[in-house]
């Protein structure tokens, strides 16, 4: 097992979409109501810290991977899909150095339900982070296929796909994959390391 280290930087606004359910006060309308909760839409510890879940970018970079579907040399039609799928874990939430309460919100016209094309509409409040923002993501690679060379850029398998994941998959809510541009992001720093416990004592 390996334990890979990057850092992102984010290119476009990042945004987050969690599901929430507050109590609607007595009289309170629809938008009084988005307007009061909508920082409930964000992934935060407790100290109100913003964090992007680990299983984001593990299931991100699983998608990458699945869209490029590039095949193992001298393994025939076999790619590697299956590799970063079961092979990768993302193991602690990537902190954003940001307090909720400093976050910033959008206002649009979206579906009731949430889904593009349905019929009725009405005003939702989202937060977004500028671009620019910046987080440090763990993975444990258990599966070290995803770390043979890529003869094409002299990279591993898997800075290859996590540069590529940022350039047009991203993180979050309207990010490129699901028909929008947000959570798009560079990778500054990768690093592969033996041991977990090299990283905990930097």
């Amino acid at each position: 097992m390996k334990t890979i280290v990057a850092s992102v930087e984010g290119l476009s606004p990042y945004s987050q979409s969690r599901s929430y359910d507050v109590e609607r006060l007595q009289g309170e309308g629809f938008e009084d109501y988005e307007k009061r909760t909508w920082r409930s839409r964000l992934h935060v510890d407790a100290k109100g810290e913003v964090f992007i879940p680990p299983m984001a970018f593990k299931n991100a970079l699983a998608e990458t991977a699945k869209f490029l579907s590039l095949g193992i040399p001298g393994k025939g039609k076999a790619t590697y899909t299956k590799h970063f799928e079961a092979g990768v874990l993302a193991v602690e939430p990537a902190f954003l150095g940001i307090k909720a309460a400093d976050v910033q919100y959008e206002r649009l016209f979206v579906p009731a339900d949430g889904r593009p094309g349905s019929g009725k509409r009405v005003h939702k409040y989202f937060p977004v982070i500028p671009p620019g923002w910046k987080a440090d993501f763990t993975f444990l690679c258990f599966d070290e296929t995803c770390l043979q060379t890529w003869p094409e850029t002299g990279q591993t398998v898997f800075q290859f796909v996590l540069e590529r994941c940022g350039q047009f998959v991203g993180i979050g809510r309207f990010r490129p994959r699901n028909r929008g541009f947000y959570g798009r992001f560079q990778v500054n720093e990768f690093a592969v390391i033996d041991d977990l416990l090299a990283v905990a004592a930097e």
